[in-house]
C-alpha cells in the first residue's frame, strides 16, 4: 500500500442515515453544528468538502507514523486502532476509536502523524482536510471548542489508566467506557462487540493478555457480564461502576 495518508483505493460514497436537515447518527461534529443552530443545507452553503474513503479491510493502514498530516477523519463504521512501536519493535496500543470518534488530532502540531492507525474490522472514514475544517471552524464558533474537546478527550483517555489500578478495575472501566462511546451514539450500552483482540486490550490496559482472559472469565463466573466469543452483555452494571469508580474518578 502507498505511503501516503488516508488510502484513496476503493472509496464509495456511503449511505447516510440523516437526510438532509438530519445529520447521521455517527457525525462525529454534529453536536458542534446542532448547538449553534445549523442544519445540513447551511453547512453546505459553507463548501466544505466531505471526503468518504473506504472500505478499509481489517489490517489495512489509515495512516502510518510519520505520514505528512493532511487530514483528520472520524470513524463512519467499524473500529481503528491507534498504536506505536518503540525502537525495540514492541508495539503498544494507545486507543480504540469507534464510530463518531475523530483520529489524526494529535498530528496538528507536529504535521506528521505521531503514530499508527489500522482498520481491525470493515472500517469506513469521513475525511476532512485540516485546512478546509480550520475555515469551517472559523464559520462554526462551537467547532473549534469541539474540536478542542475532542482533543482533551483522547489526552483524558490516554491519561485514564496510567494510574497503580488493579487488572479488575482496569477492565471494568474499560468495559464502562466503551459502554457509555457506544451509547452516546445510540448503540446499545449493554450489548456490543470486543471487536479488538484480548492481546490489543490487554496492550491497552497494560496487563498480560493471560490476565484479561482471567479477569473477563471471573466476571462472567460473578455474573456481571456474559461474554460468548467477541459478544459481551453487561450484566451487572452497578457491581463493574463500583469496581471501576476510582479509575473512572480520577
Amino acid at each position: 500500500m502507498s505511503n501516503t495518508a488516508f488510502p484513496r483505493t476503493d472509496r464509495r460514497v456511503l449511505a447516510d442515515d440523516g437526510d438532509a436537515l438530519r445529520f447521521c447518527s455517527t457525525c462525529a461534529f454534529s453536536q458542534a453544528c446542532l448547538s449553534q443552530g445549523m442544519d445540513k443545507n447551511a453547512l453546505m452553503d459553507l463548501h466544505v468538502l466531505v471526503e468518504h474513503v473506504g472500505p478499509l479491510h481489517a489490517g489495512e493502514h489509515v495512516f502510518r507514523t510519520g505520514d505528512p498530516f493532511e487530514a483528520i477523519a472520524a470513524v463512519r463504521a467499524g473500529t481503528v486502532k491507534t498504536y506505536v512501536v518503540d525502537r525495540d519493535g514492541q508495539e503498544h496500543v494507545l486507543g480504540f476509536h469507534l464510530p463518531g470518534e475523530v483520529i489524526g488530532l494529535n498530528a496538528i502540531d507536529a504535521e506528521h502523524y505521531p503514530c499508527n492507525a489500522v482498520a481491525l474490522d470493515t472500517v469506513m472514514l469521513c475525511r476532512f482536510s485540516f485546512p478546509k475544517i480550520s475555515v469551517l471552524a472559523m464559520q462554526v464558533p462551537g467547532l473549534q471548542q469541539h474540536l478542542f474537546r475532542l482533543l482533551s478527550r483522547d489526552i483524558g483517555n490516554a491519561a485514564l489508566l496510567a494510574g497503580d489500578w488493579s487488572a479488575d478495575q482496569r477492565m471494568a472501566a474499560f468495559l464502562l467506557g466503551l459502554s457509555r462511546r457506544l451509547a452516546a451514539r445510540g448503540f446499545s450500552a449493554e450489548r456490543f462487540q470486543l471487536t479488538m483482540a484480548r492481546t490489543d486490550i490487554a496492550n491497552y490496559l497494560r496487563l498480560a493478555p493471560e490476565t484479561v482472559s482471567r479477569v473477563l472469565k471471573r466476571f462472567q463466573d460473578d455474573g456481571l457480564i456474559v461474554v460468548d466469543r467477541r459478544e459481551l452483555e453487561l450484566i451487572d452494571r452497578d457491581r463493574l461502576e463500583l469496581l471501576a469508580e476510582p479509575v473512572l474518578r480520577h
